[in-house]
């Protein structure tokens, strides 16, 4: 059994639930596409979104990270609705990887990174500044990118350095959307292996992901969304039935144990004319 070590932060100590959607309804453009989803965030463990397009997954991820409001319902952060908590609190607790990768001034791949650390300016914390970039850069394989600039970048590289500013912020709940979504074969499981890695140092990390063998192989739990709600959710062999997927995704499916690690592994049944 893997054990969950607890870690304290100035934000105070990551508690066992660090988020939670309880009811929560979203409405976006007068269309309802969050209904009613009630989903735990847990500490120490990889949770995977996935489901098809439109289902609500990156809805569901900007709720809980705040930036989206409630219709009905509700986000909670450290176990409080996300609204009672100011911009800077929220910051210290959470860190978002947002689907696009926006800079608009010519900043060097190091000072996008170093951007993660804002919130802890003024803190002790601070004082940790050169150790937490350098440790993201080095996770993330973008060390030797740091003093180009960020503009330079083909999009798999901009998508791992807005990654390692993710990881530099050093949030108890890190949250990411699609961030395999440029990536080749080899950082898309150097991805899968941090996301453990983060859940190992007793952080919550919340992963939307189209990969349903990578979200497979490296979620402790995973949540089928479907048309706005949580259609199944539970350890990924649990979740990953081809009943159950052919059904949510419209596209019959083969599952079955991979023969290395025991994941359940999805191929697409295709009649090729």
């Amino acid at each position: 059994m893997r054990i969950r070590r607890r870690r304290a932060t100035d934000a105070g100590a990551v508690p066992d639930r660090p988020a939670a959607a309880a009811g929560l309804h979203v409405r976006l453009g007068g269309k309802e596409i969050l209904r009613g989803v009630d989903l735990d965030v847990r500490s120490g463990e990889v949770l995977g979104l996935v489901g098809p397009n439109g289902a609500g997954k990156s809805t569901l991820l900007a709720a809980l990270s705040g930036d989206l409001e409630a219709a009905s319902g509700g986000a909670l952060l450290w176990d409080r609705p996300i609204g009672d908590w100011s911009a800077l609190d929220v910051a210290r607790r959470r860190a978002v990887l947002p689907q696009a990768h926006r800079v608009s001034f010519p900043f060097t791949v190091r000072e996008v990174v170093e951007m993660g650390r804002a919130p802890w300016a003024g803190t002790t914390r601070a004082d940790r500044d050169e150790e937490r970039i350098a440790d993201a850069l080095a996770r993330t394989e973008t060390e030797d990118f740091a003093p180009r600039p960020f503009t330079s970048l083909s999009g798999g590289e901009q998508a791992r350095v807005m990654l390692a500013r993710v990881i530099a912020q050093d949030a108890g709940l890190v949250l990411l959307d699609e961030p395999t979504a440029a990536l080749d074969l080899r950082h898309q499981e150097l991805v899968g292996r941090l996301c453990r890695d983060l859940a190992a140092e007793g952080r919550a990390v919340v992963i939307v992901v189209h990969d349903l063998d990578l979200a497979a192989a490296y979620a402790d739990r995973t949540a089928l969304l479907s048309q706005g709600r949580i259609a199944s959710c539970g350890k990924p062999a649990e979740v990953f039935t081809a009943e159950r997927l052919g059904g949510v995704y419209r596209q019959p499916v083969k599952v079955e144990p991979d023969p290395d690690t025991g994941a359940p592994r999805v191929t697409p049944l295709r009649r090729i004319c």
